[in-house]
């Protein structure tokens, strides 16, 4: 899709939108040479950005140049500033991670401010390429992992809670609820926004030590009977 076409769907009125654009201004008259494409995912791109939202912003440059990484506030707005070669981020939205709940709505609803080339469309497309290619064992697999860390994490926080250390437990039953949102985003090849969005769109953002305990043996049974069961015998770790 043409620069054009995707500039006038960001509220450059705004203070996220305007300052989003000035960013984009001062990225190309410093790294003119080295930027291919400059573009926004989060709120920003969903239109939907409010006070309190982030600018994230992605520099995509033609080698390992241009502007460095950063997060900080500018104007009283938090910019989060990723910067990465435009072949690099071919090969990101070709793999599957754990964490591809997370991430994915960055490859699929990022918008361009400036993309003269389509950048941004064709890491669209590579993506759901991948996806249309994946077996589902694959992201079984993912899930299980996953699993893992929810159940480890859900376990740290019920013996915690047993010494009183509320604090430390609440932290790792916000860990296990999170790890469990992603089992189920991989599962159902459903991805979201963030991590606040993954707990709120599965059911588990209030769930209890004994609601995540029921959600995780429900998983581990819906994982068995697609083959990928949680526990087994020694030589079962190093299947794949």
């Amino acid at each position: 899709m043409p620069d054009d076409e995707r500039v006038t769907e960001i509220d450059v009125a705004s203070p996220r939108g305007y300052l989003a654009a000035r960013l984009r201004d001062v990225i190309q008259t410093r790294w003119s040479a080295e930027v291919r494409a400059i573009g926004v995912h989060g709120s920003l791109a969903h239109g939907d950005d409010s006070d309190g939202s982030d600018v994230n912003l992605l520099v995509v440059t033609y080698r390992n140049a241009g502007p460095r990484p950063a997060l900080r506030r500018v104007d009283g707005i938090l910019v989060d500033l990723s910067v990465v070669s435009a072949e690099d981020g071919l090969r990101r939205a070709r793999e599957l991670t754990p964490r591809w709940p997370l991430i994915a709505d960055r490859y699929v609803s990022a918008r361009s401010l400036y993309d003269p080339h389509g950048w941004f469309a064709e890491q669209r497309d590579v993506h759901l390429a991948k996806l249309a290619e994946t077996r589902p064992g694959e992201f079984t697999g993912l899930a299980r992992r996953n699993w893992c860390v929810a159940s480890a994490a859900h376990a740290r926080a019920v013996r915690l809670a047993e010494w009183y250390d509320m604090d430390a437990a609440l932290l790792l039953i916000a860990e296990a609820r999170l790890h469990a949102a992603m089992v189920a985003g991989l599962l159902s090849r459903t991805y979201f926004r963030s991590r606040a969005d993954a707990v709120r769109r599965t059911g588990l953002a209030g769930a209890d030590m004994q609601e995540l305990a029921a959600v995780l043996r429900s998983q581990a049974e819906d994982l068995t009977a697609r083959g990928r069961p949680v526990d087994g015998p020694l030589n079962a770790l190093f299947d794949q």
